[in-house]
C-alpha cells in the first residue's frame, strides 16, 4: 500500500503497510480485491471480474489494501524520500494508529467523528534528513480492535504519518488499514415460518432453511399457497439493508423489528437509510391452490459488499438485513412481508 505527501521541502512520504505475512497466521491477512463500499454497483457481475482479476497494487508492487483481523498487529514501514542533494529539518517525526467512527449526516450533535482508538509513537527525534531515502519500520502490537471497517456511517483505521516542522505545518501522510472480524454461526439456527394472507383471499405460508447465514451462503426457501381468490402477476423477494444511526441508536435498534423507508427522525437525532440490494423475481403469473414456489438466492451474487449484522455499533449506528416478500395483483396492488435475517463472516477479503 502506498500513499504519497508533498511538503514545501519536497519531502515524500510513503506508508507500506507488512501485508505479506509469512507466519502462521498468514490467513489473517489477506489483499484485497477491491476497496469495500456501500453503495450498489450498476454491473450485476462485478465479483466475477474482480474474483478472477489480479491484486491491485502500488508501483512499489505492493497491495493497495489489505484484510486484517481484528487480533493481528499491524506494522509496516514509512519512506522519507528527498530529492538528490536535498536536505530537511524537522521537529521529530510521529505515526499514529487511528479507529474513527465518521458520523456526518447531521446526527452528531456536534461531533462529525469519535475517535475510539488513538494511538502514538515516536519514530525519530528532531533532528534533519540528508539521505535520498529514509526508511523507518513501525509496529502496533495487541491493539485491540472490536469492530469491523465499514464504508456507510465509517468506521475507520489507519495509520498517520506526521512530520513536524518549525514554523510551517506538519507534512502528513494516511494508509487505510481494513480490519474484519471473523463471525460464528449461531448455535441455534431455526428456520423462518411465516403465514401471510388476506381474509377468505388469500392465505400463503413461506418458510426459509435458517435465520442466519454467511456472506457467500444460499437462501433456500419455499413458498406455498394454501388459498388463491386474488389474480397475481408477480411475485419477487427483495434483500433489504438498513442503517440506523445516530447518539443512543442501540435502544430503537432493538425496538424497530422491521425496515421502513423513513428518511430521519430529527426529533430523536436518529437518521435512517434504507436499500434495496436486490430485487428477485421468483414468479410470474397466477399460481393455484396448493402450489409450491421454490426461492433459491445466492447471496454473492448481489451487487453490493455486504457485511455481518452490526448491532449497535460503539451504540452510534446498526446495520441489519431483511428479506422482503412483495406480490404483486393485476390491479398492481402489492401485499408483502418482511423477515429480518442475521448475517456474519466466515472468511476475510471482499
Amino acid at each position: 500500500m502506498s500513499f504519497f505527501g508533498l511538503g514545501g521541502s519536497g519531502l515524500k512520504i510513503q506508508v507500506v503497510l507488512d501485508g505479506n505475512r509469512t507466519d502462521k497466521n498468514k490467513e489473517n491477512v489477506v489483499p484485497m480485491h477491491h476497496t469495500p463500499s456501500w453503495k450498489l454497483r450498476k454491473n450485476p457481475f462485478w465479483r466475477i471480474g474482480s474474483s478472477v482479476a489480479t491484486v491491485p497494487t502500488s508501483e512499489a508492487g505492493s497491495a493497495l489494501l489489505y484484510a486484517y483481523e481484528a487480533s493481528e498487529d499491524i506494522g509496516g514501514k514509512v519512506l522519507l524520500m528527498l530529492p538528490p542533494g536535498k536536505k530537511a529539518d524537522h521537529l521529530g517525526i510521529k505515526i499514529q494508529f487511528i479507529g474513527r467512527i465518521d458520523m456526518g449526516h447531521g446526527v452528531h450533535e456536534g461531533r462529525p467523528h469519535y475517535d475510539f482508538i488513538s494511538l502514538t509513537k515516536e519514530l525519530s527525534p528532531p533532528g534533519t534528513l540528508f539521505q535520498p531515502m529514509t526508511e523507518i519500520p513501525f509496529l502496533f502490537k495487541h491493539v485491540e480492535k472490536e469492530y469491523e471497517s465499514y464504508m456507510g456511517r465509517n468506521v475507520r483505521y489507519f495509520v498517520k504519518v506526521m512530520v513536524e516542522r518549525k514554523f510551517l505545518p506538519p507534512i502528513t501522510q494516511e494508509a487505510d488499514v481494513w480490519v474484519q472480524l471473523f463471525g460464528q454461526p449461531p448455535a441455534q439456527n431455526e428456520a423462518i415460518k411465516m403465514e401471510v394472507g388476506i381474509e377468505e383471499c388469500l392465505h400463503i405460508e413461506f418458510e426459509y432453511e435458517r435465520r442466519a447465514y454467511h456472506l457467500k451462503d444460499t437462501i433456500i426457501g419455499n413458498i406455498h399457497f394454501l388459498l388463491v381468490r386474488i389474480k397475481i402477476k408477480y411475485m419477487e423477494l427483495a434483500v433489504i439493508r438498513r442503517e440506523i444511526s445516530g447518539e443512543g441508536v442501540a435502544a430503537i435498534a432493538e425496538d424497530e423489528k422491521s425496515p421502513n423507508n423513513n428518511p430521519g427522525n430529527a426529533s430523536n437525532n436518529i437518521f435512517t437509510e434504507t436499500q434495496t440490494l436486490v430485487k428477485y423475481g421468483i414468479m410470474d403469473g397466477c399460481p393455484f391452490a396448493k402450489d409450491i414456489i421454490p426461492v433459491r438466492l445466492c447471496l454473492e451474487g448481489i451487487p453490493s459488499d455486504l457485511t455481518p449484522t452490526y448491532t449497535s455499533v460503539n451504540n452510534r449506528f446498526s446495520v441489519r438485513y431483511y428479506l422482503n416478500l412483495v406480490l404483486v395483483d393485476e390491479e398492481d396492488r402489492r401485499y408483502f412481508k418482511q423477515q429480518e435475517i442475521i448475517l456474519w463472516r466466515k472468511e476475510l477479503g471482499g
